[in-house]
């Protein structure tokens, strides 16, 4: 059976599957830009903007990385991917996947809408504030990321004084790459699986009108795609999968970390941010147990949660360098972020394969 096409705000989306955001540089103008011309809605990631076009973008480089929030989330690089992926789009709509714990989140939210974002996705915190930066913009859709009904609930609430509800929420389980919205103790718990937080989160979003409801975490096949839209949701986040097609932004020794990754491979790890973060061991992992990984220099000030590098020697690594370091493919000293089901990747394909797997089933 054919999808339906997913309506968020003004746009249409043709197939409902967005593409998760994934940085630094695994989701940038070539997969979001192929994803959009293919159906679904294609995710730039804001992070680390600064590193496009081989830090073309940055103003100033401390030790060959951008040097505080203005360069590390540049400007005009996030303008040049926009323009970049428009080129292979078209007028199709396209989003931008800014966290909320960046510092200086308001001015990227800016910066992407005047890009020509359609909508800003936000995760990895609790966007009470998300539509005050989006003023400027009101045809762009404001889509937050939740764990549960009462984060949906505390959003909608604190959203009342800037008149406006989400366009759409995505709801993401445990099963996610990258940052949980879980403790790691939290993520094993049955009551947390994305299966039992999708059917509250779609009763919450009832109460404030009709608010599309995205599953995210741990999505795989067509199955799982109809498994979560016979729920009731209109759509589904599917981020790990794209990883593994040609057209992914990352380097190929990146892609290649996860084509060799077994499942007892992919773990949760502690992270800078403050919330547990799922992605493959490599040798990092041994060298930040070892006290031997690189030095924590806080250079680029990524992320408010981490204080400047307070956390970031707490944990044993910077974030901002070691997942720019993965996107380089530099194997011994970068992060390897995946969802839970990395290890099924065992080849490359297209986009265009794999929309095509995912809306009629696979055939192999």
């Amino acid at each position: 059976m054919a999808f339906k096409p997913l309506k968020i705000g003004k746009y249409t989306i043709e197939k409902p599957i967005i593409q998760g955001g994934m940085g630094v540089g695994i989701s940038w103008d070539r997969l979001a830009g192929t994803v959009s011309e293919e159906g679904g809605l294609g995710v730039i990631s804001a992070v680390g903007t600064g590193y496009y076009d081989n830090k073309h973008f940055t103003h100033k480089l401390v030790q060959g990385r951008p040097y505080l929030e203005e360069n590390f989330y540049s400007k005009e690089g996030l303008f040049a991917i926009f323009e970049n992926a428009r080129k292979i789009c078209g007028n199709k709509p396209l989003a931008a996947n800014v966290l909320y714990a960046s510092n200086d989140y308001g001015r990227i939210v800016h910066d992407a809408c005047e890009a020509g974002a359609n909508m800003i996705i936000t995760g990895a915190g609790i966007p009470t504030n998300m539509p005050e930066f989006t003023t400027d913009f009101p045809d762009v859709a404001l889509i937050p990321i939740v764990s549960s009904a009462r984060a949906l609930k505390l959003i909608c609430r604190k959203w009342k004084r800037y008149n406006r509800v989400p366009d759409a929420v995505i709801v993401e389980g445990p099963l996610s790459g990258g940052h949980q919205g879980f403790s790691y103790e939290e993520c094993f718990k049955e009551e947390n699986q994305l299966e039992n937080i999708v059917p509250p989160v779609i009763e919450e979003a009832k109460n404030w009108g009709d608010i599309p409801v995205i599953a995210a975490g741990g999505i795989w096949d067509k199955n799982d795609i109809d498994k979560f839209l016979d729920m009731g949701c209109a759509g589904v986040q599917m981020a790990t999968r794209f990883i593994g097609t040609y057209e992914c932004d990352a380097h190929e020794n990146f892609k290649k970390v996860l084509l060799n990754a077994k499942e007892e491979d992919i773990k949760l790890f502690k992270s800078p941010v403050g919330l547990p973060a799922r992605g493959v061991r490599t040798k990092l992992q041994e060298l930040i147990e070892e006290k031997a990984a690189p030095k924590v220099a806080c250079i680029s000030n990524c992320v408010a949660p981490c204080k400047s590098g307070e956390e970031a020697r707490a944990v044993g690594y910077c974030i901002a360098d070691r997942l720019s370091d993965a996107y380089y493919g530099e194997t011994e000293t970068g992060l390897f972020f995946t969802g839970a089901n990395g290890y099924r990747l065992d080849k490359l394909i297209t986009v265009h394969e794999l929309m095509q797997k995912l809306e009629h089933g696979e055939d192999d």
